[in-house]
C-alpha cells in the first residue's frame, strides 16, 4: 500500500521522505486547504527528495471555479513542475453548479502529460460523486483523491467504496482526510491501494492578541503543522505487510 504525504513545506516533505513514505503531494497552506507551493520550495525539495513529488495546482483558496487569469497560472505553474522534474499534477476544475468543468480539466490533464495526473477534493463537492467518477475515468485521469464526500475518509467509507467499485481498475480511487495510524488499516483492508494523509504534529506560536481565531479553518491561525515522522513511521508499520 502507497502512503502518500501531504507535506506542507520544505520540513514536512523531508519528514515525509525520512519517515518512509513512498509519496509526496506538496502545497502550501494547509490552513485553507492547500494552495501551490512557491517556485522557491518547490525547486528545493525537488533539488532534495528521492521520491515522488506531486504538486498541488490551486492558485487560490475558496472554490474551485476560476477567473481566464487564474487558469493561465495554473497552466505557467504546470509547466514549471515539468522543467523541474515533478512527478505528477494534483489538480482540477468545477463549474460554479459544482459539477466538474470536463473542457478545462482536460487542458490541465492534457498539459501535465507525461506526468502522472490526481484529481484533487474537488471531487468532495460535486453533487453526484457517482456520475462525477465516471467523467474523470473518460478523461484517463489516473486517481481521484477524495473522503468519500465526508468529514473523514473513515465516515466516508460507503461512498468510498462503491466508487472504487465503478472506477475498477481505470482509476485509482485514494481515500485522503482524517486518515491516521488508528484507522489507516481499514482502508486496506477494503482493498484501496494508496491513502493521502499530512500525518501532521501542531506546535503552538507564541500568541499573539491581533491574530483571530477562526474555527472555520482546518488549522489555526496560531499553530504551524509539520508532518510527524514518528506518525509517518506508526501508519507505514500499519499498512505494511510483507506482501506489499
Amino acid at each position: 500500500m502507497t502512503l502518500e504525504i501531504c507535506a506542507n513545506s520544505y520540513q514536512s516533505a523531508i519528514q515525509a521522505e525520512t519517515a518512509g513514505a513512498q509519496r509526496v503531494e506538496l502545497c502550501s497552506e494547509l490552513a485553507v486547504g492547500g494552495i501551490t507551493p512557491s517556485f522557491g520550495l518547490l525547486k528545493k525539495v525537488m533539488n532534495t527528495l528521492s521520491i515522488p513529488v506531486h504538486v498541488l495546482i490551486r492558485p487560490r483558496s475558496g472554490d474551485f471555479t476560476y477567473s481566464d487569469a487564474e487558469f493561465d497560472i495554473m497552466k505557467t505553474n504546470i509547466e514549471l513542475c515539468k522543467e523541474l522534474g515533478c512527478a505528477g499534477i494534483v489538480s482540477g476544475v468545477l463549474h460554479d453548479d459544482f459539477t466538474i468543468d470536463l473542457k478545462r480539466t482536460q487542458e490541465l490533464i492534457q498539459l501535465s502529460k507525461p506526468l502522472s495526473f490526481t484529481f484533487h477534493r474537488a471531487f468532495d463537492w460535486t453533487p453526484n460523486p457517482k456520475k462525477a467518477i465516471k467523467e474523470i475515468i473518460s478523461l484517463n485521469v489516473n486517481r481521484v483523491l477524495t473522503s468519500g464526500q465526508a468529514i473523514a475518509a473513515e465516515k466516508g467509507i460507503t461512498l468510498l467504496k462503491e466508487l472504487k467499485e465503478i472506477a475498477n481498475n481505470n482509476l485509482i480511487v485514494m481515500p485522503g482526510g482524517g486518515i491516521n495510524p488508528e484507522n489507516a488499516m481499514l482502508f486496506k483492508e477494503h482493498g484501496f491501494t494508496e491513502i493521502h494523509c499530512s500525518a501532521t504534529q501542531s506546535h503552538q506560536m507564541i500568541p499573539t492578541p491581533k491574530i483571530s481565531m477562526n474555527s472555520q479553518k482546518l488549522l489555526s491561525d496560531t499553530h504551524i503543522a509539520v508532518s510527524d515522522a514518528q506518525k509517518i513511521k506508526q501508519l507505514l508499520e500499519r499498512i505494511q505487510t510483507k506482501n506489499d
